[in-house]
């Protein structure tokens, strides 16, 4: 057995009980290297299923070809392929439009305990450490990639971490692999081609050894990034609290004992709790934080950041995203009260005991509703509403229960309900407030 083929199964023991490895195959040199070590194995180990799967982006006229090419390579190695077809949100940033629906691909296709393979290698490391320094990331973004990390339903495994491309480039020589050329990686106005082909190059001139320290580096602050986490959790244990309305179903905080942190450590834990919603803004945005902060105790601020928005609110932040931040649908009516009922982008209703007779409809806030409840006569709903300290967010969205003119009910909260004896209750099911990220 090769050094090469060595090591990588040493990096893959923890993963032997995986029901299936799936290896991310563009048909460039580090995965058509990664594919043939992994197929070799296979041969002589007894390893989880392989599977390749090659994501076609569809933004050049060349890649139309590469699905053919890969197909032939797996057909002679005996590894099925899965070609996904992916739509790329053209935006700001054309590379990270296109990883975002690569990632998305992978993550779709990963299921329960399995594990997804890719073939970044220690120049990727190194080339990911400049490029996040040249954009003033700190030590979660100087960390650069991880070896490992969910993804899905399972793993993400990145094997090759520790090998430079030369050593992949003379396995793949010695053994006459072939393997696509992407021309777009030759386009310089992608700023990662930069780096690689005009930056890289002047440095490692000078440092012969510069690509295997600046992946050292990322090592060690990847180290240090883990002891900013622990430090997180431990703060962030003291603020996870029960909220008066778990049943929102929103991730939430209470905020003073976050206040009673140093600013730096306010961020730190902030910044391990938002990572797995949202990207994180850079230095100057976290502002945004300190108004939120600092703001009046009866006003309700929002930050709003890359895939939702934090809101303070009795006392604690709350995250929404999703269909929180989508604008409602009109209610539909409730012909069969007996079933629950949908609610487009918001969840759904149900009831329990024996509930009202006749045509019911739901309906949203819209300002200056009233509702008698039994022996304490007509009531202002803002009041009401005032009363029982629902965070503001939640208010336009909390279904209200109408036979005619009349309200009958108020979705989950206690008492509000036109009825004497209690006999019945309208409960809500919110939507979810979620994101996945991926890096």
């Amino acid at each position: 057995m090769n050094h090469l083929s060595a090591q990588l199964l040493h990096r893959l023991a923890p993963w032997r009980d995986a029901c299936a490895w799936r290896i991310a195959y563009s048909g460039g040199l580090d995965s058509t290297v990664l594919l043939h070590l992994l197929a070799d194995l296979a041969q002589q180990h007894p390893l989880p299923p392989l599977a390749a799967l090659h994501i076609h982006h569809g933004l050049q006229a060349a890649a139309d070809a590469w699905p053919a090419h890969c197909q032939s390579v797996c057909d002679a190695l005996g590894v099925p392929l899965q070609v996904v077809r992916v739509q790329v949100q053209v935006g700001a940033s054309l590379e990270r439009a296109a990883r975002d629906a690569r990632y998305g691909a992978f993550e779709r296709a990963t299921a329960d305990n399995e594990l997804l393979l890719t073939g970044q290698h220690r120049d990727d490391q190194a080339e990911t450490l400049l490029f996040r320094l040249l954009r003033g990331a700190g030590a979660r973004g100087l960390a650069a990639m991880p070896e490992s990390r969910p993804l899905g339903l399972g793993h993400l495994l990145r094997p090759l971490l520790d090998v430079s491309r030369a050593e992949l480039l003379r396995y793949a020589d010695e053994r006459g692999l072939s393997w696509i050329e992407d021309p777009s990686n030759l386009d310089q106005q992608f700023s990662r081609n930069y780096l690689r082909h005009a930056v890289l190059p002047q440095l490692t001139a000078r440092w012969p050894r510069a690509l295997a320290s600046m992946a050292r580096s990322a090592a060690h602050l990847s180290e240090a990034q883990g002891l900013l986490d622990e430090l997180a959790q431990m703060d962030l244990a003291a603020a996870d609290t029960a909220s008066d309305f778990s049943w929102l179903r929103l991730p939430s905080l209470e905020l003073a004992p976050l206040q009673a942190l140093s600013p730096a450590r306010q961020r730190n834990a902030l910044s391990h709790w938002l990572s797995l919603r949202s990207r994180l803004p850079d230095s100057e945005h976290w502002v945004g934080w300190e108004t939120l902060r600092d703001a009046a105790q009866d006003g309700h601020p929002i930050w709003r950041l890359a895939d939702g928005e934090l809101h303070r609110a009795c006392g604690r932040l709350w995250w929404l995203a999703g269909a929180w931040l989508r604008p409602m649908p009109d209610a539909p009516s409730w012909a069969d009260v007996s079933r629950p009922l949908v609610l487009p982008d918001n969840g759904q209703l149900h009831i329990t005991g024996q509930g009202p007779r006749g045509p019911l409809q739901v309906a949203y806030r819209q300002g200056g509703e009233v509702m008698h409840l039994p022996g304490r006569g007509h009531r202002d709903l803002k009041r009401l509403l005032n009363e029982s300290g629902l965070p503001a967010f939640a208010r336009g969205r909390l279904p209200l229960l109408y036979q005619g003119e009349q309200l009958l009910a108020v979705a989950n909260l206690p008492g509000l309900v036109a009825n004497a004896h209690g006999c019945w209750q309208l409960h809500w099911q919110p939507p979810t407030s979620w994101s996945t990220l991926s890096s």
